[in-house]
């Protein structure tokens, strides 16, 4: 059972402590994924005891349900910071209640679609070097 997530993270260690292990797995493929196909100029680091993806400016955000404040129930949020500049024709992003922040919520590592997942970071990573 995981510990609860009441003190502020860290690091990676610190947050996969403190998470259920379906979740840990989601937030896991989602940085590999990540990691692998941003550019070297793009850093990870904790923020909000979250991971955030960031370049020039902010690219995305993974946003487990067990921690506090991140406006989900259930799952693995992944947001991408400027959604609303990203042209989603495939309509994969959800475009909830916030203007610029588009997302999709994972409830278990197997719904991961590597290919429509690659060609959004590949679009904000092109946002991102516009600034």
């Amino acid at each position: 059972m995981a510990k609860q997530a009441s003190q502020k993270i860290k690091s990676i260690v610190q947050l996969y402590e403190v998470l259920p292990q379906e979740e840990r797995m989601i937030v896991d493929v989602l940085r590999e994924i990540i990691a692998d196909n941003l550019p070297a100029y793009c850093k990870e680091k904790i923020s909000f005891s979250v991971p955030y993806f960031y370049g020039k400016k902010g690219i995305c955000i993974i946003w487990p349900s067990a921690i506090p404040r991140g406006g989900i129930k259930r799952g693995v949020l992944l947001g991408f910071w400027y959604g609303n500049k990203i042209n989603d024709n495939e309509n994969f992003l959800t475009h909830g209640t916030n203007k610029q922040i588009f997302y999709k919520i994972y409830h278990s590592a197997n719904e991961i679609k590597i290919k429509p997942l690659v060609k959004l970071l590949k679009r904000a990573v092109e946002i991102d070097k516009q600034w």
